[in-house]
């Protein structure tokens, strides 16, 4: 982990990242790896960036805020149902957690996310 410094920038888009495969239970499609890496946890608050290949892929989510920066991806809620949402750069979402999703991802897509 790094800590973010007051006044300097850090370019999350640009950032390197580690990926890894992904439990084969998670896998719905593909072969779809993630990466993440924390940026700063300053008062109990985490602020990291994601990054997920191309796949489909189901998760259990936790409370958080996210903006995408790069990518296209469906999302699709299986616990509450609610409708599917289409991302891309720009787009903001908010998760809470135990949230059941399933992340079909078409071209990879990278978030800054916010732990609240």
């Amino acid at each position: 982990m790094t800590g973010l410094v007051p006044g300097v920038v850090v370019d999350a888009a640009r950032l390197p990242l580690t990926h890894a495969s992904l439990p084969a239970e998670d896998v719905r499609d593909g072969t779809p790896t993630t990466a993440y890496t924390v940026l700063d946890d300053a008062g109990g608050i985490e602020i990291g960036v994601w990054e997920m290949t191309a796949g489909t892929a189901s998760d259990t989510e936790e409370d958080e805020v996210f903006v995408v920066l790069s990518g296209r991806a469906t999302i699709a809620f299986t616990a509450p149902a609610l409708p599917p949402v289409e991302v891309g750069p720009g787009s903001v979402v908010r998760l809470s957690a135990g949230m059941r999703t399933v992340w079909t991802v078409t071209e990879t897509l990278r978030k800054v996310s916010i732990g609240i």
